[in-house]
């Protein structure tokens, strides 16, 4: 069962409790990202969720860790464009730990300069690990030219100069001000009681600041493209279209045309691009939404020859799409979202990340009957409709290897028409 309550102090705390669980999922979401930052400091929000694990005033980075893994829990942290998110797994009798350490690291981290100057080693591995990862790294420079010159294009990690040059001070001035009550959202799910996670988060969080944020700035998409040569073996290469962001009515439309062009082993680019051609080991398609903007696009990585023939057949598949869309395509694609609703769902802590996430988006939380219902209500007129208008727009290219052979970027417009 769901509850929600709002603290005077404007924090939103999220319980959804199951009677058979014997372990909690419990974290702080902060609707803060990459998406809050300014060139100058890019990467800092990726820095903090590190850095908020390397000692508070009364714990340290060690301490952390061990007071998790003393009682078999689990502890985490990732960051997005819009949210940072902070979470632990433990037993059901461990919660209050769990919360107590969580609200530590966010309300009582040092940024000691020591610890700053060793992590600021291990992003940049990270960096460099990305840099040598070509179908991580084609997406970074598919933002890039979709988004230019604005916060949703630029990487979340940052880059090595900006890394650099981020100081303790400013780590501990942007926690302070970008930190604030009506951003941070609690969720807990599993053998939770409501009134009592409440109250020990009463307790417990009482640190942040509450003045009004602006929004993130409002995402402008672009397109072009950018193509860089490297002496690899395969040909990595995104090619998109700006598309329908979360609050859009054709959010789920936009999802089932990306799983009926790419999203399985059954779907077209599989079946004519690998299974029938054997151009590609890797192709599929993707949504990915933002709250004001959303990408359609298609990943393939390919071979320096495979390629020439890959980039037309691509085009006509993509053209083909609003004029040739099946009942059966639609009924598998519809039943694939489902199920992945549903089966993750069968995680505890995908209910408590869902719940915030939900929140963060959209203002509350959308039941899972809502979702089913909205996916079920999609109809072939409206798939046709909007893979019209998506391929009509500009689209946006990376490629990313030995691109000699790919297609030039006014011959893929010419064939999208």
């Amino acid at each position: 069962m769901i509850k929600t309550t709002t603290l005077p102090n404007k924090i939103r705390i999220i319980t959804d409790s199951f009677d058979h669980a014997d372990s909690v999922s419990l974290g702080v979401w902060v609707s803060v990202g990459a998406r809050y930052e300014t060139k100058d400091i890019n990467g800092i929000s990726h820095m903090l969720e590190h850095m908020a694990f390397k000692g508070t005033t009364s714990r340290s980075s060690y301490q952390i860790s061990k007071e998790i893994e003393d009682v078999g829990g689990f502890i985490n942290a990732y960051t997005g464009k819009n949210m940072t998110a902070y979470y632990v797994r433990v037993l059901k009798e461990h919660q209050e730990k769990g919360l107590d350490i969580i609200a530590d690291i966010l309300q009582n981290s040092v940024m000691d300069k020591e610890e700053l100057a060793k992590e600021k080693g291990v992003i940049i591995q990270e960096i460099n690990m990305q840099n040598d990862t070509p179908d991580d790294l084609v997406f970074d420079y598919f933002n890039e030219v979709a988004y230019p010159n604005q916060p949703l294009g630029r990487a979340i990690l940052g880059t090595v100069d900006t890394v650099k040059q981020i100081s303790s001070e400013q780590l501990l001035e942007y926690m302070h001000s970008q930190y604030t009550t009506s951003r941070i959202i609690v969720s807990a799910s599993g053998a939770v009681n409501h009134e009592e996670f409440v109250n020990a988060c009463i307790q417990k969080l009482t640190s942040f600041n509450n003045h009004k944020m602006p929004k993130a700035k409002k995402a402008t998409y672009k397109g072009g493209e950018k193509r860089v040569v490297k002496s690899h073996e395969q040909v990595n290469l995104v090619l998109g279209f700006e598309s329908a962001p979360y609050i859009s009515d054709d959010y789920y439309t936009t999802k089932i045309l990306a799983s009926i062009l790419g999203g399985g082993m059954s779907s077209r680019l599989f079946q004519e691009i690998r299974e029938k051609r054997g151009l590609v080991y890797s192709i599929y398609a993707f949504n990915a939404a933002e709250t004001d903007t959303g990408i359609f696009g298609v990943y393939a990585g390919t071979g320096e020859k495979e390629v020439k023939e890959l980039m037309p057949v691509l085009c006509d598949e993509l053209v083909k799409l609003p004029h040739s869309i099946t009942e059966e395509e639609i009924e598998r694609s519809k039943a694939r979202l489902r199920a992945n609703i549903l089966m993750r769902l069968e995680n505890i802590s995908s209910h408590a990340e869902m719940n915030a996430i939900d929140t963060i988006l959209f203002g509350k939380i959308i039941p899972k009957e809502e979702v089913i219902a909205k996916i079920n209500a999609v109809q072939k007129t409206d798939l046709e409709r909007v893979a019209g208008e998506i391929i009509s727009k500009q689209p946006t290219l990376a490629a990313l290897g030995p691109i000699n052979e790919v297609l030039p970027f006014e011959k893929i417009i010419d064939r999208l028409k």
